[in-house]
């Protein structure tokens, strides 16, 4: 099994800028806001590129943005059926003890009645401590549960730098610590697979609980045009912290800002950086969902071969006003071996666009191909011998 680098088999002419000639790429400087956090990414997902990155692949402590990937396990329990977010659960006396005026919190009481999805509004919207401890308990019976799926969780994300100790982000003395590039793939993970639970408990300026209004401090809620989330993290050791989604004319960026010094400086940094993604920047129509953009060599199948195709639509983004030269491979370690279902991830189109680094696109199979039989497995050997 090697790596194997394909030519791609389309053409790759991006559409010519409005207003006639295109200008040679340039790089595009980032906004002065920038400078505000010492980590910080811009990442367009709409094209899967990144438009800006400042020390992306640092661990660092992510405090409550922690409860965003608490929130996804939620979702996923919700998708499956494990969670009913009408249930009334019984809030547990020591949990109620143990985290009274601890951080932001809904001032839970002993044994008192609470409806699931008021514990997951609670944890997304203010941040609230005791919800997420009340939640994780509720759905998994111990915070030890719900934490062990969270790194499950983020494993099969393919979060390689981050490791979760706590449902909240409550200090624990380091144990939880994240990357920006990370946080991007558990964005993309709660927007792409859980759309509408997204919406209902992402993007909230405030919340009702018992007769008062509890307000968020999402520095883009209500405030940012198309912004509709995700979530804030503070401590004294982590600094200010925001993992941030807005969406305009069809474009998704995701903003991580890591370690501003002060709250104002993460609002400035996280809008600045944002305005920045939308107005510096051009979207072109790249290629279609389940478009067929090549195939690869398939071993021990019924077919030698298996078309690739990319999974959802992407478009290409550009510097503004510019038309640059775009080119794209193929990439995968092969032979594949059968069998292989249908829409399994396989490979990677690595696409350069004029000026930027390369990035790459998910490709997957576009039709199963079947373990090979006696006559099969003789005929792709004859076939073999010929090339």
């Amino acid at each position: 099994m090697k790596p194997r680098l394909l030519p791609l088999m389309l053409a790759l002419a991006l559409p010519a800028a409005a207003g006639g000639a295109s200008a040679p790429p340039q790089p595009v400087p980032p906004p002065r806001q920038a400078a505000l956090a010492p980590v910080a990414l811009v990442v367009d997902l709409s094209a899967g590129q990144t438009l800006y990155a400042r020390d992306a692949q640092r661990s660092f402590l992510p405090a409550s943005m922690t409860k965003a990937m608490s929130a996804l396990v939620a979702f996923d329990l919700i998708k499956a059926g494990k969670l009913n977010e009408q249930a009334v659960v019984t809030v547990r006396p020591q949990t109620a003890q143990r985290w009274a005026g601890k951080g932001t919190s809904l001032s839970l009481r002993p044994g008192e009645q609470v409806r699931m999805g008021d514990l997951l509004m609670g944890m997304t919207t203010v941040s609230a401590n005791d919800a997420s401890v009340a939640l994780a308990e509720a759905a998994l019976g111990s915070t030890e549960a719900w934490t062990a799926a969270m790194n499950a969780r983020a494993v099969r994300l393919g979060m390689t730098g981050s490791h979760f100790g706590t449902p909240s982000g409550w200090p624990d003395r380091g144990v939880t610590r994240v990357t920006a590039r990370d946080l991007v793939r558990l964005a993309q993970a709660l927007i792409v697979e859980h759309p509408e639970l997204y919406r209902r408990y992402f993007g909230h300026q405030a919340m009702d609980w018992r007769g008062a209004r509890l307000t968020s401090h999402d520095p883009f809620a209500g405030v940012l045009q198309g912004a509709d989330g995700i979530k804030t993290g503070h401590t004294f050791e982590a600094g200010f912290n925001f993992l941030g989604a807005a969406q305009r004319g069809g474009r998704r960026l995701i903003v991580v800002v890591g370690g501003a010094r002060t709250e104002p400086d993460r609002a400035s940094a996280a809008r600045g950086l944002a305005e920045w993604g939308f107005a510096a920047w051009d979207s072109r129509p790249f290629v279609a969902a389940g478009q067929i953009i090549g195939e690869a060599r398939v071993q021990q199948g019924d077919a030698r071969r298996v078309p690739l195709a990319l999974p959802r639509a992407f478009a290409i983004t550009v510097p503004k006003g510019t038309t640059p030269r775009v080119t794209a491979n193929i990439v995968y370690t092969g032979p594949l071996r059968a069998p292989l279902p249908k829409g399994a991830q396989v490979a990677g189109l690595e696409v350069r666009v004029e000026g930027q680094a390369p990035h790459y696109l998910p490709l997957v199979t576009a039709r199963a191909v079947g373990r090979a039989g006696p006559i099969d497995r003789i005929v792709n050997g004859l076939l073999g011998l010929l090339e």
